[in-house]
């Protein structure tokens, strides 16, 4: 059996809520043994904590999301601080930057990105960034704080920024965009990116791969995702999965009985 791993799925979402066994199972049958679970507010915390305690290969992360950021204050940096002391998360985040939305605070968005990369410095801990239309940003951010490594997730940036992310320790979760046959930008990178930065991922129940395009994402999905990206690599669907899966294993901290 080819082992993956989801390096993002957002498994605690409401649009699980009815079938979330099944999904889990489905996805272990595809051969998906661990899922890193990101969370996107205070408030998601504790239903996130509670979904990865449902199965094994679940692991959580905590963090604010910058989409997210009317439901933010500054006293969740503090809250953020004791449950990473209390749970021992696999990773901080989703956080990050999104300049795409227009009306959202950049300010805002740049403290809370900032003080949740001083606190994965501070714990040793990766962070699992959201960066859109923001690469730059991004870039600019962890260079400042400094000592960091992470994933910056559904990455659509050029190759110039991913060499400049890859020296800086961060990784590129790559998922259903890259399936697409518009992407031509994505999949030139796939192509020539090195293999030890790739992580892969769905982002479910968001971004559905084109052979499922318009409907719900779920992380059964990543083994058509790893598919696609290994034959535009030109190596074997396991080949593509053992690097990935040792990618994760390495920067999550993740035991090999994940697998």
């Amino acid at each position: 059996m080819t082992v993956l791993v989801d390096s993002h799925c957002h498994l605690d979402a409401a649009e699980f809520d009815p079938d979330r066994a099944q999904v889990i199972e489905r996805a272990r049958a595809a051969g998906v043994r661990a899922q890193v679970v990101p969370a996107v507010t205070a408030a998601s915390w504790p239903k996130l904590r509670d979904v990865c305690l449902q199965a094994p290969g679940l692991y959580p992360a905590y963090g604010l999301h910058p989409v997210f950021l009317a439901e933010h204050a500054q006293g969740h940096v503090d809250e953020l601080r004791q449950w990473i002391e209390r749970e021992r998360p696999c990773a901080i985040g989703e956080c990050g930057l999104d300049f795409f939305i227009e009306d959202l605070d950049r300010d805002l968005q740049q403290y809370y990105f900032v003080a949740q990369l001083e606190l994965a410095r501070e714990f040793d801990l990766p962070v699992i960034v959201h960066a859109r239309r923001a690469v730059d940003a991004v870039i600019a951010a962890v260079r400042r704080v400094g000592g960091l490594r992470g994933v910056v997730h559904s990455f659509s940036g050029s190759p110039e920024q991913a060499a400049q992310l890859h020296k800086a320790g961060f990784l590129l979760g790559l998922g259903g965009p890259v399936t697409y046959d518009r992407a031509q930008r994505l999949h030139r990178l796939v192509q020539s990116m090195p293999l030890e930065q790739l992580l892969l991922e769905t982002d479910a129940p968001d971004q559905p791969d084109q052979g499922i395009r318009g409907q719900r994402n779920e992380p059964a999905r990543l083994r058509d995702i790893a598919t696609h990206i290994a034959g535009r690599r030109g190596i074997s669907l396991q080949a593509l999965a053992e690097a990935t899966t040792v990618n994760a294993q390495r920067l999550f901290g993740l035991p090999a009985a994940a697998a």
